[in-house]
């Protein structure tokens, strides 16, 4: 490579504390921060600069796809490298032998234990890391100067990483706390879903965009349902199912397509794919819902109350449909009545909702109440109009199209 070559490399100033040496890098706090993008720049310009071996790695990696491969190749682009880092299936390879590697730790951790040479592993989303994947990859990572980056959003403060990192830090620690704030380059479409969320639910907000942690709650709908790993559909599951939500004002649009699979003893329900958007104008929404695989192929079963809305998608090539109207206590028994909930990491808004979707709790006493609060039920709302043949009525499962 020639050494005139122009290098677009900008990140937010809070991340130049990269560049100095540490054994553990920690930089977490809320949703646009930038992290993942000033991660990668930094670790493909070291690269460049010598040969180094970096794992990138995470608690839940079933494929590539749930990887920083994806975001590391489109920064390679993105900074003009494209003739010194070779993009492979699995690896990217750099010319002076730089290599880039990608494992989950949870299902892995035999092969990562065995690993030699590492020069800095990337540790994603690393909320989500158990302590038990933390006491194998610490001492694997043993090279002489090597380092361990750890970037993500906090959730609640009794977990592992938050423990062992930001709480009691270890020596030789960088620790950083960042936001949007810091982000000099923050979209303004994620701009628009911050100010919707502090204005619908200003607690929760701090919570997604300046990274406070939470705390688990008995007011939650689907306590003890849900969690978030890979997966992909079997040939034995039912579906896929698609359910929409209108957007009205400042709530979001949604779409969700899910799976459903048949056990001995009771479901799972797999939430596979999401689209999410504050502000998606009539004229958008054909393209809104092409974010989501299959939406054009399969039923969309939709709210009902916007019959002209569902003309206008309808007219644009998709099969959407206005289920008739279905009690929310018979969907939330519905959703709760699974043995679990996997949602797919991609999911962010579902894993979001998933946290914060709960039940009014009494102000003077804290008492649960059978009252659902407003917001955080926009997924959950799609999916409860999409499953609404599963739900009740099943000896008429046909709705024309």
């Amino acid at each position: 490579m020639e050494k005139t070559k122009k290098i677009h490399n900008k990140i937010p100033a809070v991340f130049h504390n990269l560049y100095k040496p540490a054994r553990y890098k920690v930089f977490y706090g809320g949703r646009g921060g930038g992290r993942s993008w000033s991660f990668s720049r930094v670790l493909l310009t070291q690269g460049m600069n010598k040969p180094m071996l970096i794992l990138c790695c995470r608690e839940y990696q079933k494929s590539i796809e749930d990887s920083v491969h994806r975001l590391l190749s489109d920064q390679i682009k993105r900074m003009g490298l494209d003739d010194f880092y070779i993009i492979q299936k699995r690896s990217i390879t750099g010319l002076n032998g730089t290599q880039f590697i990608f494992e989950g730790l949870r299902h892995n951790i035999s092969k990562i234990k065995s690993m030699e040479g590492i020069d800095v592993c990337w540790v994603e989303e690393a909320e989500t890391v158990s302590s038990d994947s933390w006491d194998v990859l610490i001492p694997t990572v043993r090279k002489k100067d090597s380092e361990i980056w750890m970037s993500f959003n906090p959730d609640q403060d009794s977990d592992p990483t938050y423990q062992r990192f930001v709480i009691n830090p270890p020596p030789d620690s960088i620790v950083k706390k960042t936001s949007w704030r810091d982000n000099p380059w923050f979209p303004e479409a994620l701009r628009k879903e911050k100010d919707y969320m502090y204005s619908v639910d200003p607690e929760l907000a701090e919570h997604i965009w300046e990274g406070e942690t939470r705390s688990m709650t008995d007011a939650q709908v689907l306590k003890g349902k849900w969690k978030v790993e890979s997966f992909e559909p079997q040939d034995h599951w039912d579906g896929p199912y698609f359910g929409a939500d209108f957007g009205f004002a400042n709530d979001p649009n949604t779409l969700v397509r899910f799976w459903v699979e048949q056990l001995d003893e009771g479901t799972n329900l797999y939430i596979e794919y999401e689209a999410w958007g504050v502000g998606i104008d009539i004229d958008n929404i054909p393209e809104f819902y092409d974010r989501v695989p299959g939406s054009r192929e399969y039923v969309i079963r939709a709210d009902d109350s916007r019959p002209e809305t569902i003309s206008y998608i309808k007219q644009r090539g998709f099969r959407i449909i206005g289920p008739s109207k279905l009690k929310v206590e018979d969907g939330v028994s519905w959703l709760r009545s699974h043995k679990n909930i996997i949602i797919h990491p991609r999911c962010e808004h579902t894993k979001d909702e998933a946290k914060h979707w709960s039940y009014k709790t009494d102000r003077l006493t804290g008492d649960v109440l059978p009252q659902l609060k407003d917001g955080m039920d926009h997924i959950w709302d799609a999916v409860r109009y999409g499953a609404k043949p599963l739900i009740k009525d099943k000896s008429n499962l046909y709705e024309p199209v």
